[in-house]
């Protein structure tokens, strides 16, 4: 079952993305690097609770 994670700006905190993950198949937590509109620039997002 697919459920609903926010991404997290490592530097400002803010959450800027909302996605979906299969925590059944991917029990790590998800890290990827985006665009942060606050911050404007590529910075590392975290999953969190939305």
């Amino acid at each position: 079952m697919r459920e609903l994670i926010a991404l997290e700006c490592s530097i400002c905190k803010r959450r800027n993305y909302y996605t979906t993950k299969n925590k059944r198949k991917h029990k790590e937590k998800f890290i990827i690097n985006k665009f942060c509109r606050f911050c404007g620039k590529h910075t590392e997002h975290k999953e969190t609770k939305p």
